[in-house]
């Protein structure tokens, strides 16, 4: 059973209304941030700091986004409930929950066996029952679930990944950081089988984006 004490419920408040100063107003985005319990996603040692708007370190080289980068993207994805979601790079779980909150039927890949495993059993616990979860590489998505109202990608990527853009519905939105040392938070629209409109909202920095799955660590 998940802890979630009336003191992380008022720190969650007071997180809503930091992410809401910093350009967030999608309401709905403001109310899954305001139901999820970061704490569960981080390491007992950064626990405390679970309701800071900060990125934290979450093992193989990976990191829990910043609360108000995973209001940004799910603000940008503009999320319907009962659209089909591809997210690329479970990491954590966190954005996955945000998102299930939402009520969309999510489908999330980790190429990190580490992470795959760990953050699974995390998220068995809030028994989202639209969620599946894949080992494998985000680069290549999941054709076989294709085409998705919707993907978002949480991770670097030097470029916008041509197999990722064919897994997507005409009319859907794909949210996506692009760049090398840093990125540009960028949402592209498919208008057609080959017609696609893209917008960029200002700098930001993710883990990069790789190819394949990851060697297991013995």
């Amino acid at each position: 059973m998940l802890e979630d004490s009336f003191r992380h419920k008022g720190l969650r408040a007071r997180l809503v209304d930091e992410v809401r100063k910093k350009g967030i107003s999608d309401e709905k985005v403001l109310e899954a941030i305001g139901s999820v319990p970061r704490h569960v996603f981080l390491d007992s040692s950064f626990v405390k700091y679970a309701y800071k708007d900060m990125a934290f370190p979450i093992g193989a080289g990976q990191t829990i986004s910043q609360p108000s980068t995973v209001a940004l993207q799910t603000s940008l994805l503009k999320v319907k409930p009962g659209q089909k979601i591809l997210e690329v790079g479970t990491g954590s779980g966190y954005q996955a929950a945000v998102l299930c909150e939402m009520g969309v039927h999510l489908f999330s890949i980790e190429r990190q066996p580490e992470l795959y495993s760990k953050t699974k059993i995390a998220l068995t616990g809030f028994k989202y029952r639209k969620l599946r979860l894949y080992l494998g590489d985000g680069y290549e998505g999941l054709p076989a679930f294709a085409p998705f109202d919707g993907i978002l990608v949480t991770a670097g990527a030097s470029e916008v990944p041509p197999s990722l853009l064919m897994q997507l519905k005409t009319g859907g939105i794909m949210v996506i950081p692009v760049g090398t040392s840093t990125q540009v938070m960028s949402r592209i629209i498919r208008i057609s089988d080959q017609e696609f409109e893209k917008e960029e909202f200002g700098k930001c920095a993710f883990v990069p984006m790789l190819s394949g799955v990851a060697q297991k660590q013995l």
